[in-house]
């Protein structure tokens, strides 16, 4: 029989160690990202309920009466001072200016699209209607032609909601492996065999973060306040979890047994 000598005891005892030393590391920074995780999931969560009200004011509202409600919807009439594309962003936009002096928001430039009705027909010196709601640009009518703008309140709340579920899900990823790291420390503190750590890269991550936020666009599109607030938490959750449970499963690698023994 084989007797190891002292130096290969400290070797071996070391690195055993520094293993489990590392991998408490690893179990820390995984909570410290979860809870942080969470922390934005609950800043993103917190102004849903406001927004869910902004949007059912919005879609409640009617065009402006004589008693000029504050929450109707007003139309403001000006003309054209310019009208060019221009760059928004990585996009390109239709960009019309309005000769002042008019109204907020009707003072600020209008986005339209590039290759939309308006786009064709608008020029310096035309006569364009704007519709707005509190501090929002509606929609623009020129010559029997409107269009929607973007950015309206109706938009919001759920994309905040797709934003706080990626949030929730990669904080519940974080957790779980924290769990493994706390495993892994344990089975290396016992002489168990440990299994490899499931790489978990950014092409991975796609069910975690790209998924809610394409649900939530989608469900914004076809449901109202907060039926879509909830459709979107459902529809996120059924999504997300086949998603991830097959990229945890997507190219493990399978260590053969003797590697643990």
């Amino acid at each position: 029989m084989t007797v190891p000598t002292a130096g290969t005891e400290g070797t071996a005892g070391r690195s055993g160690a520094d293993g489990r030393g590392g991998a408490w590391w690893w179990t820390v920074g995984w909570v410290l990202l979860g809870v942080g995780l969470l922390a934005v999931s609950v800043a993103l969560g917190r102004p849903v309920s406001e927004r869910v009200a902004d949007e059912q004011a919005f879609l409640a509202a009617q065009p402006c009466g004589g008693e000029g409600s504050a929450d109707c919807l007003r139309t403001i009439r000006g003309t054209v001072l310019s009208a060019e594309m221009a760059k928004s962003g990585r996009a390109t936009v239709f960009r019309v200016r309005l000769r002042g002096p008019v109204p907020a928001p009707a003072d600020r430039p209008l986005d339209l699209e590039r290759h939309g009705g308006l786009a064709e027909r608008v020029g310096p010196g035309d006569a364009m209607d704007v519709t707005t709601w509190r501090d929002v640009q509606v929609s623009v009518r020129h010559d029997g032609v409107s269009e929607t703008l973007p950015g309206l309140p109706d938009e919001k709340a759920t994309m905040l909601v797709g934003l706080a579920l990626a949030a929730v899900w990669g904080a519940g990823l974080a957790f779980v492996a924290a769990f493994g790291s706390a495993r892994r420390v344990r089975r290396l503190a016992a002489g168990r065999p440990v299994r490899p750590r499931v790489a978990f890269g950014p092409a991975k991550c796609v069910g975690v973060v790209v998924l809610p936020l394409v649900v939530a666009f989608a469900v914004g599109g076809v449901w109202d306040a907060w039926t879509a607030v909830v459709v979107t938490v459902v529809l996120g959750v059924l999504t997300a979890v086949p998603v991830t449970i097959a990229g945890l499963r997507w190219h493990r690698d399978e260590e053969p047994a003797a590697a643990g023994v």
